[in-house]
């Protein structure tokens, strides 16, 4: 996990002002990837009691679009965020719990990002989500 002098780093190199919600907000994605917003706020609330709702978004929002943090969205959940950026992974959900796991790409480059045919678009980003059973609810499900 990153130091806070580390974290006040990475947003100096953003040329991001660095300020206390946002370096508890960036320490807590580092520390809790995939975490809802709410987590993320319980998460900064421990450090700073104080600090508002408003102020977690705004930081949110302000980190996602530096790319610092990534929002992912699968399809019937809510907003989350990670700090591994920049690189070419997927997730995987579990359609019981929701469970999300990193999946790194089988390729190793972004072939996502060459579509079959791109209707003239100029495409800079692909999500792939898998779906499926974590162990724990295929366990469950299927008890040996």
């Amino acid at each position: 996990m990153a130091t806070p002098t580390e974290l006040q780093d990475v947003l100096r190199g953003a040329e991001l002002r660095v300020t206390r919600p946002r370096v508890a907000v960036l320490g807590a994605v580092h520390a809790h990837p995939h975490a809802d917003t709410e987590s993320i706020i319980g998460a900064v609330r421990r450090e700073l009691p104080d600090v508002s709702h408003q102020a977690v978004y705004d930081s949110l929002h302000t980190l996602t679009a530096a790319g610092l943090v990534r929002r992912i969205q699968p399809s019937g959940s809510v907003a989350r965020y990670e700090s591994r950026v920049d690189d070419n992974h997927h997730h995987v959900v579990c359609r019981s719990c929701g469970a999300i796991a990193d999946v790194d790409c089988a390729v190793g480059h972004t072939p996502c990002l060459t579509a079959s045919d791109d209707s003239g678009f100029t495409i800079d980003e692909a999500e792939v989500v898998y779906w499926g059973l974590c162990p724990t609810c295929s366990a469950v499900r299927n008890p040996q």
